[in-house]
């Protein structure tokens, strides 16, 4: 099923985030987690490509298992600077294959060691995207960045280019993470001034340890609020307590974005499903 057709059927829409092994020898941990989160029937599980599409051989095969296994609408990522235009298509055409129709469709991290930019590849996300749309069969979301994307040197640059983004195709978009709620609701004003009518799901990260959680601030450019901070201060030299009190933050993020309209609510689980569980426990009534 597209998932623009789930997001117009329902008023709230709660998804996942999983991410594929590294090395063979867990795939068999992740199919696991993928069953338990799967159980929590969200409404679709995204599965991403790696850095650097490292792991994606193994994208295409956990969605594939999502959709047939679980019967869960599986959403595909797809990074383009890694591989070249051609390599583009082998990778569509094996997900249509597999009956994947749900891709997001990301540039993805620039390889340290690669020859960037190359005409062999795309060089932006609009690229991909206009690729996957003339391919046909395909319902495309692509990510956007509340506080701006940490290569952009101001907001308005960033969303000049996030429109022109989705007048390329693009269907739905995904947020990175955030802990500021004011941050999305400013920044999905910009995108209703500049007529970026798609849905904007925000992407929500439960902290489960202080360094996981910098180390990701630093890729993506979130800001921490000073209640966040005081938070992990407190608890990160207590794992558990640090543990449960980031579900307690994502859950009040949560509450708060769907009092204030959120279009959904899609969780980084980071492959561990009590934690997703916790959270949808605790927003059950709101659902």
């Amino acid at each position: 099923m597209y998932i623009n057709d789930i997001l117009k059927n329902k008023k709230l829409n709660i998804s996942f985030e999983v991410f594929p092994p590294k090395k063979t020898e867990m795939f068999e941990g992740v199919r696991a987690a993928v069953a338990e989160l799967a159980g929590l029937r969200p409404d679709f599980i995204s599965v991403t490509y790696g850095a650097g599409g490292g792991t994606s051989a193994y994208t295409a095969d956990i969605s594939a298992e999502i959709q047939d296994k679980h019967g869960v609408t599986a959403l595909s990522h797809l990074t383009c600077v890694a591989s070249t235009k051609d390599e583009i298509d082998v990778i569509s055409s094996r997900l249509r294959e597999k009956g994947i129709e749900n891709i997001l469709a990301m540039r993805g991290d620039i390889p340290e060691d690669g020859d960037f930019p190359n005409p062999r590849h795309f060089l932006h996300a609009c690229d991909l995207i206009e690729r996957l749309k003339g391919q046909g069969g395909f319902c495309i979301g692509g990510a956007c960045y509340p506080e701006g994307h940490v290569e952009c040197p101001d907001i308005e640059t960033d969303l000049n280019n996030l429109k022109h983004k989705v007048d390329c195709g693009c269907d739905f978009l995904i947020t990175q993470l955030f802990f500021d709620n004011g941050a999305f609701l400013r920044f999905r004003d910009r995108c209703a001034a500049r007529k970026i009518d798609v849905p904007i799901l925000a992407g929500i990260m439960p902290v489960q340890n202080a360094s996981q959680i910098k180390r990701m601030c630093a890729l993506s450019g979130a800001s921490l609020t000073p209640k966040f901070m005081k938070m992990v201060e407190k608890y990160q030299d207590d794992p558990p307590a640090l543990l449960q009190a980031g579900i307690a933050y994502a859950t009040e993020q949560i509450v708060d974005l769907i009092s204030n309209d959120a279009d959904g609510i899609h969780i980084y689980t980071m492959n561990k499903p009590k934690i997703a569980g916790q959270i949808m426990s605790n927003i059950s009534a709101l659902i």
